[in-house]
């Protein structure tokens, strides 16, 4: 491919060796990249602090054919979170959605719209950091959403009926609903309407103006973040790390 100039934001760093560090950056043009960055432990290394978790960058590389490490070249510092990354809950809380990029984004498959997901969804929980749990849920559903793993819960996946928005619904084991008409159990989870509402407007709604509506509805986030969070570990067939410290924080 030979070399490559593009944006990306980076998702996390590993020391190599002495003096380099491995880089996993989720790109504009490029979708998921790892790549070396030699000297850059050394103290005047040319790449500065633009190698820091969750930093936006301009960066070159060189990519060889059939080999997955690239070799980074040059960075150009964007957008650093560092202030941000620095509580460590915000670092807890994106270091998990940062797990979900790296299998959710195949390696070298572009994918504009999930690049500026992540990106917004970083600037929204740095601008208003106690919205961390919001953003986490607008995370989760837009990544299988954009996968085509989100299911539909407007409707009955029985009867097939539009439902209202003060309709309650039961979910399925597929993570689909019923409607109570065709609800078969009562043993069923029960979805109310606020988590039916908070799950749609998250569909509909810019991160900033959703984490604006879902203010008012602390346990009702929780709730539908830990339904999506179930239904990814499915997807995955296992809990990401990320996701293994957020549920020990509890």
């Amino acid at each position: 491919m030979g070399l490559v100039e593009t944006e990306g934001l980076i998702l996390k760093t590993y020391s190599l060796a002495e003096a380099d560090k491995i880089v996993v950056l989720l790109t504009r043009n490029e979708g998921l990249v790892r790549g070396v960055a030699k000297g850059a432990k050394r103290l005047k290394s040319r790449f500065g602090g633009g190698l820091e978790q969750f930093s936006v960058i301009n960066l070159t590389y060189f990519q060889k054919e059939e080999r997955e490490l690239v070799s980074i070249s040059q960075v150009e510092l964007v957008k650093s979170y560092f202030e941000s990354a620095s509580n460590p809950q915000f670092l807890q809380k994106f270091s998990y959605l940062a797990d979900l990029l790296t299998e959710f984004a195949p390696p070298h498959d572009p994918n504009e719209n999930l690049y500026r997901m992540a990106k917004v969804c970083l600037a929204t929980a740095a601008e208003v950091p106690e919205s961390l749990d919001r953003v986490a849920l607008y995370f989760e559903l837009w990544i299988l959403r954009l996968g085509g793993y989100l299911p539909d819960w407007n409707q009955c996946e029985n009867c097939r009926r539009i439902l209202n928005n003060d309709d309650s619904a039961s979910l399925q084991i597929n993570f689909h609903i019923l409607c109570q008409v065709c609800r078969k159990t009562k043993s069923n989870w029960l979805i109310s309407p606020a988590q039916r509402q908070i799950f749609m407007m998250a569909q509909k709604f810019s991160p900033l103006k959703f984490v604006e509506y879902a203010g008012e509805y602390p346990n009702d986030v929780r709730v539908v973040s830990s339904i999506l969070r179930r239904l990814i570990a499915n997807i995955l067939g296992k809990e990401t790390v990320g996701e293994k410290l957020l549920a020990a924080s509890f």
